[in-house]
C-alpha cells in the first residue's frame, strides 16, 4: 500500500490572518531602548527608520492581524507551501521516526525570506515610501526584498555581507535582475564602513555591520528612506507564522502531530514562524510538542551567548534590545551558512528561550554538510546550509527513536534550497571545508562589550 508523502493545500486556505505571540506568551515584553540615551525609545525615534504601520505591529499585542488581501494575492505565487513525508530519509536512516518538512524553498526568491519581504514592502508602500535601505548575510533576505519592491515599484539598497557577497555572487546578480543596488559591507558609501574599512581594510564584514550601514543611510534621509530588517524584530516573526499555520492544517491531513518541531536559528525568523502556532497550542491547547531551535557552534547565541540588553547593530545605532548576545562587536567566522551569522536572537524568541518554553542546541559546519548531503542524496533537493542545520537535529532525532524504539513524528522547516551554495557543496565534497568553534575566551568577555544601562527600566 502506497504512503502519500506530499499534503497540499488550495490558495484558499492561505492564512488570512498573520499569528502574534505577544497574545499568549506567559512572559511580558521588555522595554527597547534609544542607542543613545538608553531611555525607552519613543514612536518618533522608531519612525525615523520605520513605516508607522510596522511599528504598529511591533508593539502589538492583539492575538491576530489580518493580512492584507493584496499582500495574500501575491503570496499565491508560492502559497501555500508543501508539507512533505522523507520517506526516503526514514528508510535510510531505518528509524521509525515519521520525519515531515515544510519546504519553503519554492518560493520565487528560493526562501521563507518572501513571506515578510512582501509585507514589509507593502506596509511601506501605503505609507508612501519609495526607497528602502536592509542588509543580508547570505542573500536571501536581500534577493526577497529585492523581488518585493520591484512588484511595489520602489527602490532598494542592499549592504551584503563582504564574506557572502564574495562567496555567493549569484545571490547579488539576482538581486540586481530584481534592480536593485548592492553593496559589500563593509563598504564606502556610510560612514560606518569607512571607518571600520580604514582600521581593518581586510574586514570580511557581519550582519551587525550591515545593519549599522543600512540604519544609517535610512536615518540621513530626512525620511525619503526607511530600513527594512530581514529578522530580530516582532513583527518579522509575526510574518513568517503563516508557515506554522499552514503546517497545523496539513498535519491534520496526514492525520499525525508533530512530537518534536525543529528549525535553524540566526535571528529567529524561520524558526518562529514555524514554531509559533505549535508554541500557542502547548499554551493554550495543552499539546507538548518540543520546539527546538538549531544554531552554528561558531556563532551561539542562545547556547553560549548572554541574556542580556544589547544593541543590535555593530555601530550602535539601531535600538537596544534584551536578547540573547555574543556582544554587538562580536565578529562571526565565514561560515557557509551566512544568514545565521548574527550576534545576536530575537527577543521574543530569547525570552521563550529563557523560561524553558524552547530547546536549543549547536552544531559544527561540517555536520551540517554531511547531513545537508544525506538529505540531497534521499530526498533530492539541495538545502540550504541555514535549513541544514534543522535537517542535522532532525535526523538526530530520528536516530534516537531508532535506539530507543519508539515512533516519533518529526516536523522540521527546511527554510530555502541551495542552489547558490554549491561552491560550498564542492568545499565539503573535496574535503577542504573548515569547522569553526566558539572560543571560550570570548565567552568570558561578552558582558565586557554591553551597554551600561538601568535594568529597572520600566516595560
Amino acid at each position: 500500500m502506497s504512503t502519500n508523502t506530499r499534503f497540499m493545500l488550495s490558495e484558499n486556505d492561505i492564512p488570512k490572518y498573520f499569528y502574534n505571540i505577544a497574545a499568549d506568551s506567559p512572559i511580558g515584553p521588555t522595554p527597547v531602548l534609544h542607542p543613545q540615551t538608553k531611555e525607552p525609545v519613543t514612536p518618533d525615534f522608531l519612525s525615523a527608520i520605520f513605516p508607522m504601520p510596522i511599528i504598529e505591529q511591533e508593539i502589538s499585542s492583539d492575538r491576530y492581524i489580518e493580512i492584507p488581501e493584496e499582500v495574500r494575492e501575491i503570496y499565491k505565487l508560492w502559497r501555500p507551501t508543501p508539507l512533505i513525508r522523507a520517506l526516503r530519509l526514514e528508510k535510510a536512516l531505518n528509524t521509525p521516526a515519521h520525519i515531515y518538512f515544510k519546504y519553503e524553498g519554492v518560493s520565487p526568491s528560493g526562501s521563507h525570506k518572501s513571506n515578510t519581504a512582501v509585507a514589509q514592502a507593502y506596509y511601506n508602500k501605503i505609507a508612501g515610501i519609495k526607497a528602502i535601505t536592509t542588509e543580508t548575510g547570505a542573500g536571501q533576505w536581500g534577493s526577497a526584498l529585492s523581488m518585493a519592491c520591484k512588484f511595489f515599484d520602489m527602490q532598494l539598497e542592499v549592504y551584503m555581507v563582504k564574506v557572502s557577497y564574495e562567496q555567493k555572487p549569484a545571490r547579488r546578480y539576482l538581486m540586481e535582475t530584481f534592480g536593485s543596488k548592492v553593496f559589500a559591507s563593509p563598504s564606502m558609501q556610510t560612514h560606518t564602513g569607512r571607518t571600520i574599512l580604514a582600521q581593518d581594510p581586510e574586514n570580511q564584514g557581519s550582519l551587525g555591520i550591515a545593519i549599522s550601514e543600512a540604519v544609517e543611510i535610512a536615518a540621513l534621509s530626512n525620511g525619503s528612506k526607511k530600513y527594512s530588517l530581514g529578522s530580530v524584530l516582532n513583527h518579522v516573526l509575526l510574518h513568517q507564522t503563516v508557515i506554522g499555520e499552514e503546517a497545523l492544517k496539513q498535519m491534520d491531513l496526514a492525520d499525525e502531530y508533530p512530537d518534536v518541531v525543529i528549525g535553524c536559528v540566526g535571528g529567529g525568523s524561520n524558526f518562529s514562524g514555524i514554531a509559533f502556532p505549535f508554541l500557542r497550542e502547548n499554551l493554550k491547547n495543552g499539546q507538548r510538542t518540543r520546539l527546538l531551535a538549531v544554531e552554528p557552534i561558531s556563532t551561539p547565541s542562545l547556547t553560549r551567548g548572554v541574556y542580556d540588553f544589547d544593541f543590535g547593530d555593530t555601530a550602535k545605532m539601531a535600538p537596544i534590545v534584551k536578547m540573547h548576545t555574543l556582544g554587538h562587536d562580536f565578529m562571526p567566522p565565514a561560515i557557509h551558512a551566512g544568514g545565521l551569522r548574527y550576534h545576536g536572537m530575537a527577543p521574543q524568541l530569547s525570552a521563550l528561550y529563557d523560561a524553558e518554553l524552547i530547546e536549543a542546541i549547536a552544531i559544527g559546519q561540517i555536520e551540517v554538510f554531511e547531513a545537508a548531503s544525506l538529505f540531497a542524496q534521499t530526498e533530492g533537493i539541495i538545502p540550504a546550509p541555514e535549513s541544514s542545520h534543522a535537517i542535522h537535529a532532525a535526523i538526530n532525532e530520528a536516530n534516537e527513536a531508532k535506539e530507543q524504539g519508539e515512533k516519533r513524528v518529526i516536523l522540521f522547516n527546511l527554510s530555502g534550497h541551495g542552489h547558490f551554495d554549491l561552491s560550498a557543496y564542492h568545499a565539503f565534497n573535496s574535503g577542504k571545508l573548515e569547522n569553526y568553534d566558539y572560543p571560550e575566551e570570548a565567552i568570558k568577555n561578552i558582558k565586557e562589550h554591553l551597554p551600561e544601562i538601568n535594568n529597572n527600566q520600566p516595560v
